[in-house]
This record gives structure tokens, C-alpha cells and sequence, in this order.
């Protein structure tokens, strides 16, 4: 190793050799570094976030001169649990310590490099397969073991007996949303296909994962076979974002196949676990081990959402297509019979709880949450107010304005199963109120009939187009949206 022993009489030869200091704003010292430091002090340490060709983190230690180095492609450790791979680089000047900045295309180490923290430490053993330190940093704290596994690959370990740093995996976060629209021309996009699911983030941490909808329910016993992930991961502390799908019995995703997964608990759960499984399809990382990665470019949390890989038989990554234009994709999806695929710039950071243009869905059919504001029964005869309904014949559905106003939108007939019909009387009985929830006029046929309820319950539906009186065109039933807020619903074009 290029270490801090005695001996090499340029230890910056290396370093120098790969840049050109006419065409790098890196500092290239011109002169061989000094081995000794020249008053005595405690040596330095720096951890900076490089976003080369792939993500980073440099480790680097002040010994004899320079800046002994390493990359660190999961960054710290900041927990005792789990060690993270270091790869030995070519020493760098001390001054190095103090650079951030953008390093040109082209240039060796091409990207930006920006001061994750720095501080002083203690040795307390160097030798060429084994370093030994205690930081003292703004953020990094602690006893630290760095130890060779073959040639330059070595692995960093936090010492044991030491609580684990940074901040805690966030708790109350809601996903980010996308906003509807066309697929994006030109570059600087990624696309996912859309899957036909619930949404759901996926907190890891002291060996459990915990499952949260989009509006902060607690999944984890809904969907004990996605808990086992928890055993699987290489990091001790997550914030997963994805998913929740089941497959109906042609092996496609179906939002109706997880209807009946939704409200389960104990003993139900876990046979339905076993009858009709579900998966959770991970495609987003918004903390990693005492770390926000929130903040970092798509593209960033991407490619360490990768370095996981996270896969298991209820929960995988699928692939996202950068490189892909958004409307072949599109074609694709239509093809596998999927819900459609949503574009996300590179260079969009993670916002929780905003409908970001930044992130745009585009869907192969037309496809609208809308809510419930009272239903008709199935037969007529069992309108008359001394015959309660047995089962329900449509749902009228409204969307709520931006000022919370639900302007009616039409009514679904079509879609149910027996079951449904049953279940949905059942449920939304309970929910009856005297006058109708709608601003707008609903058909007088309709209104007529009609049992109203608080509108307080998501539908999903699929349809044709919208009418010019902004009505659903044909719209079928595809289930109830626990996971989803009235409040949250908009329209879709």
C-alpha cells in the first residue's frame, strides 16, 4: 500500500501524474511532500462527498505529509453493526483537506466535491494492513478500525461499545408525489414503470422494518412476509420508499388481487401471506445510516439504492431507464399490460410530501382516484325508503377543488364483484348522512335513490376520457384507496 511508511521519497507522484493543474482547480503541489508536519498538532481527518462517475465518500487521514485515502462507496459507518467497503486511492496533498468545488469533464475524478466533515484524530495503530483511529469531527465520532481484505480493498468498522452516530431514521415523513402529464422530451430523465399498488415507505432499523402508508398507517402487520428485509440488508438504518403489489392469477399486476390484503391483521394476515402474497417493489433510498439522502440528486440516491441490492422473495429494485426515451418505455408498459411509467429528472432532489413537477407519471390508460359521495342500490325496487338496499349498484364520485369544495364527477357501476357490492353497502352505510356531500348537481334519476355518506372514502377507477361536462366517460371500478386521503385526490388529465 501507498501508506504512511518511511521511504518513498515523492509520495505525491501518483496523484500528480493523474491531473493537470492547468485544467484542474484541484491543488497540485509542484514539489514532493514534506514527511513531517512542521509544528506539532494533532493530524487531520476529512470525509468529502465526491459525486464523480459514481457516488462517493473520501476518507482521508493526515500521515507523514499527506493525505492517506480512501473511497468509501456507502460513506461511514455510523453504526457498530455493519462495516463498509474501502478502497485505497492515491495519497493527496494535505492541502486537499480544503478543496471543494466542481472538478472539470474529462479530468480524472470528474464531478463535484463538497466537505462532508473534517476534524482531528488520535492514532492508535498504523501498519499496512490495519488503521486504527479515534475522530473527533463535527459529525463523525468515535474509534474507527480500517482493516486490508486483499490488495486495495480494505473494510472501515465503527468499534463495538459505542452508540451509533448521526440522525435517526425519520419517523413522520409522507412520500413525494407526482404531478400527471405527458412524457418529457430531451434529456436529463429517468423512468420507472408505474406499478398498480399502494405506496408505502419502509423503515428499517434495529433489525425490524416497519411499513407506513402515504398517509402515516402502519402496514407492517398487514404484510408480515415484507418484514423479513429487515434480516436481509447490509445497513443497519433505512428510509425505503416503493411499492406494495400482488399479482392476480395470470401472474400480472393487480390492484384488485391486494383488495383483499387491505385492513388485515394477526392470524388473517399471515394465511392471506401465504394464499395471496404481496411484494414490495423498492424504488427510492431517503436515508442510509444516520445519513439523509434527501437532499441528493435522483440519480445519487439511485446508485446507492442499487449498491443494497435489495432483493428477496418480497421485495425487490426493479431497474430504472435513464437512458431510455420516456415514450418507448411508454410502449413497453402498454405492451406488459402495466398502469403506465413516471419520468423523474436526475437532478431532482427527494421532497416529502410535494407534488413535484420534477416527478410526472404518465399513465397507458386513463386512470382517476375520486371520492365517494353516496351510492345507489343495485336493484330498483330496492330504493323504496321501506326496502334498504342488499347490495350496491354505483358509486357517485366526486373531486374535491383547492378549496376542498367535491364537485361531481359522474358515477361507477361497473367493475364489482358480489363481494364488493356486499362489503362496500356494508362500510359505507355506516358513513350515511342526510344531505348530499356534492356542490354540483348529481343526476336527478340518480339523486333520487341515492343513500349519502361523508366523503371521506377513495375510489379508484379507469375510464375512456373526460366529457366536456367533466364527467367520467365509462369509468370501471378497481378498488378502494385506503392508503389515500381525500383531501390528497386531484384530477387527472
Amino acid at each position: 500500500m501507498a501508506s504512511g511508511a518511511a521511504g518513498n521519497p515523492d509520495r505525491l507522484r501518483e496523484y500528480r501524474a493523474r491531473r493537470d493543474a492547468a485544467r484542474t482547480p484541484e491543488p497540485v503541489p509542484a514539489a514532493p511532500a514534506k514527511g513531517k508536519r512542521g509544528r506539532a498538532r494533532e493530524p487531520i481527518f476529512v470525509v468529502q462527498e465526491h459525486r464523480a462517475t459514481a457516488l462517493h465518500w473520501d476518507f482521508r487521514l493526515e500521515r507523514d505529509g499527506v493525505l492517506v485515502s480512501w473511497a468509501l462507496p456507502k460513506g461511514v459507518p455510523t453504526d457498530p453493526r455493519r462495516d463498509h467497503r474501502a478502497v485505497r486511492t492515491e495519497d493527496h496533498p494535505v492541502e486537499y483537506a480544503d478543496f471543494t468545488g466542481r472538478i472539470p469533464a474529462g479530468e480524472y475524478g470528474a464531478g463535484t466535491v463538497a466537505t462532508y466533515d473534517r476534524g482531528t484524530y488520535a492514532l492508535q495503530k498504523w501498519t499496512d494492513d490495519e488503521v486504527k483511529v479515534e475522530l473527533s469531527g463535527e459529525r463523525l465520532t468515535g474509534r474507527y478500525t480500517l482493516f486490508r481484505t486483499g490488495g486495495a480493498d480494505w473494510m472501515i468498522h465503527r468499534e463495538k461499545g459505542q452508540e451509533p452516530l448521526g440522525e435517526p431514521v425519520p419517523d413522520d415523513l409522507r412520500p413525494m408525489l407526482a404531478v400527471p402529464g405527458p412524457a418529457p422530451a430531451g434529456g436529463g430523465w429517468a423512468a420507472e414503470f408505474k406499478w398498480d399498488g399502494i405506496r408505502a415507505l419502509c423503515r428499517v432499523e434495529g433489525g425490524r422494518a416497519r411499513l407506513r402508508s402515504r398517509n402515516g398507517n402502519d402496514l407492517t402487520e398487514t404484510y408480515p412476509e415484507i418484514k423479513a428485509l429487515a434480516k436481509t440488508v447490509s445497513s443497519a438504518r433505512l428510509l425505503l420508499d416503493g411499492e406494495i403489489i400482488a399479482l392476480d392469477a395470470a401472474g400480472k399486476v393487480s390492484f384488485g388481487a391486494l383488495q383483499p390484503r387491505f385492513g388485515t391483521s394477526g392470524s388473517e394476515a399471515l394465511r392471506l401471506s401465504r394464499s395471496n402474497p404481496a411484494s414490495y417493489l423498492i424504488f427510492d433510498l431517503l436515508h442510509l445510516d444516520g445519513r439523509s439522502t434527501r437532499e441528493l440528486p435522483y440519480s445519487d440516491r439511485r446508485e446507492l439504492l442499487e449498491s443494497l441490492e435489495l432483493s428477496g422473495p418480497h421485495w425487490q429494485t426493479p431497474p430504472a431507464f435513464p437512458d431510455t426515451p420516456v415514450a418507448e418505455l411508454l410502449a413497453a408498459a402498454r405492451a406488459a399490460g402495466l398502469e403506465g411509467v413516471v419520468a423523474k429528472r436526475l437532478d431532482a432532489p427527494y421532497q416529502p410530501g410535494v407534488r413535484s413537477p420534477a416527478w410526472r407519471k404518465v399513465k397507458v390508460t386513463g386512470s382517476q382516484s375520486a371520492v365517494i359521495g353516496g351510492f345507489t342500490p343495485l336493484k330498483r325496487q330496492d330504493a323504496a325508503r321501506s326496502r334498504p338496499p342488499r347490495e350496491i349498484g354505483a358509486l357517485l364520485l366526486g373531486i374535491p377543488d383547492a378549496a376542498g369544495t367535491l364537485h361531481y364527477v359522474g358515477k361507477v357501476g361497473s367493475g364489482f364483484t358480489e363481494h364488493d357490492r356486499r362489503v362496500l353497502l356494508e362500510e359505507l352505510s355506516e358513513l350515511a348522512v342526510p344531505e348530499s356531500p356534492f356542490a354540483t348537481a348529481v343526476d336527478a334519476a340518480d339523486a333520487r335513490v341515492a343513500t349519502w355518506v361523508r366523503p371521506v372514502v377513495v375510489a379508484e377507477v379507469t375510464f375512456g376520457e373526460w366529457t366536456a361536462k367533466g364527467r367520467l366517460r365509462h369509468p370501471v371500478f378497481k378498488g378502494i384507496r385506503p392508503d389515500k386521503d381525500a383531501s390528497e385526490v386531484v384530477r387527472e388529465p
